[in-house]
């Protein structure tokens, strides 16, 4: 039997637009050419896949639409949240639709997260398949390359068949706990699943049977057209708010991990989406989008919906102007160098793969006091992201009026 796949997507992308009103969910937004959600389907198009499930509200049903129309994706099923209740019911109610026979193997996938070596995550839902039962779940790690606090741990030992069963699950915890758990070879919970649908029905049942009530219900009281099944709002809405990992996964006994070591990210700051621009710039720089300023220069490697990234230069023993902006933020990564920033009242050295935030409204600069070149992949999120919005304090360049 073929593997489900169930592409949850229902983010917001709120933790990117910090002081925006008006933001767009990660998974939609363009990068250069490529959304995550595209690069989401595009994984699925192989043998070992059966035709996809998207689990998603009636304000993204367009964006999907359009997404899978761009992916040739011509068999599917959605399945439309009326309100958002959190990742529990929405990975029960689209395991219940008819369409999923019982012992059928489901992976649970995020629209927003970006897989570069799918080949090695497909080998191991393949290796692992035959493992399923009807209470067992798998939950994929990824090897991690830093100490990050931005994700979750677990810890894991050894039983029979060779299998990782997890013993512990560690909720993004501080840098200096996330280096201990390295040491204990932990690995970052990614928050997809594999599992079969009975599994999911008997786990439900157990833990949280109100809300496999109401999902059921809101499915068998579905309207069902167009591909979409539309659930019924009432039913829905007794179910309980919570995210999978507390109302199953931290109850059950039965959690096995499958260790990847692949490049993985959820792309949830700016920070981690700076490393992708980064790691890409090349493709991008032109003689056109590179500017000469008297601190040195700025390179604009990608202007999408409300944001902009750029590459700036601060040769020695120069600085910016002291600033603020009215209309955007600012997110810098250091790539090279030691700059000194000044934010409002703060003053403070950082080192290469730091990351600083500079609200809109901070009196800001940066200053290179040494000898090696400065260079920050710089983030402007807003609703005007021209040079037009700076405002100058001071400058050592005379460009103060």
């Amino acid at each position: 039997m073929k593997i489900r796949p169930i592409i949850l997507c229902g983010g917001s992308g709120t933790r990117l637009w910090p002081d925006q009103k008006n933001y767009q969910a990660k998974q939609f937004i363009d990068f250069g050419g490529w959304t995550l959600i595209s690069k989401t389907l595009q994984r699925i198009k192989n043998p070992i896949f059966d035709y996809p499930i998207i689990s998603t509200n009636r304000k993204y049903l367009k964006d999907v639409k359009k997404y899978l129309k761009k992916s040739k994706i011509k068999k599917y099923k959605i399945i439309l949240e009326p309100e958002k209740k959190n990742t529990a019911p929405a990975i029960l109610a689209s395991a219940l639709v008819k369409e999923i026979p019982l012992k059928q193997p489901l992976i649970y996938l995020a629209a927003d997260h970006l897989i570069e070596k799918p080949n090695i995550l497909n080998k191991s839902l393949y290796k692992n398949k035959s493992y399923l039962n009807e209470e067992n779940i798998f939950i994929f790690g990824i090897k991690p390359i830093n100490p990050s606090s931005e994700y979750g741990y677990f810890l894991t030992k050894k039983i029979k068949n060779n299998i990782n069963k997890v013993t512990k699950f560690i909720e993004k915890p501080k840098k200096i706990l996330a280096k201990k758990i390295i040491r204990q070879k932990g690995y970052w919970n990614s928050g997809m699943f594999f599992l079969r649908k009975d599994s999911i029905i008997n786990n439900f049942k157990k833990y949280q049977p109100k809300t496999f009530k109401s999902c059921k219900m809101a499915i068998k009281k579905s309207v069902y057209k167009n591909n979409t099944y539309y659930l019924n709002k009432t039913e829905f809405s007794r179910s309980i708010e919570k995210s999978f990992d507390f109302a199953v996964l931290e109850k059950t006994k039965k959690i096995n991990a499958i260790k990847l070591n692949m490049p993985w990210s959820d792309l949830g700051s700016w920070k981690e989406i700076s490393k992708i621009y980064k790691k890409n710039k090349y493709k991008y720089i032109k003689k056109n989008n590179i500017y000469y300023r008297p601190w040195g220069k700025y390179i604009n490697l990608f202007e999408g919906k409300n944001f902009l990234v750029k590459e700036l230069t601060v040769n020695s023993k120069s600085s910016i102007s002291l600033q603020k902006h009215n209309f955007r933020s600012e997110h810098w990564m250091i790539t090279d160098g030691k700059p000194m920033i000044t934010i409002n009242k703060k003053k403070f050295y950082t080192k290469p793969d730091e990351s600083v935030f500079v609200p809109r409204g901070a009196i800001h600069r940066i200053q290179n006091n040494f000898n090696k070149p400065v260079k920050i992949i710089e983030v402007q999120t807003g609703s005007i992201l021209k040079e037009t919005d700076i405002i100058r304090f001071q400058d050592i360049y005379g460009r103060v009026k």
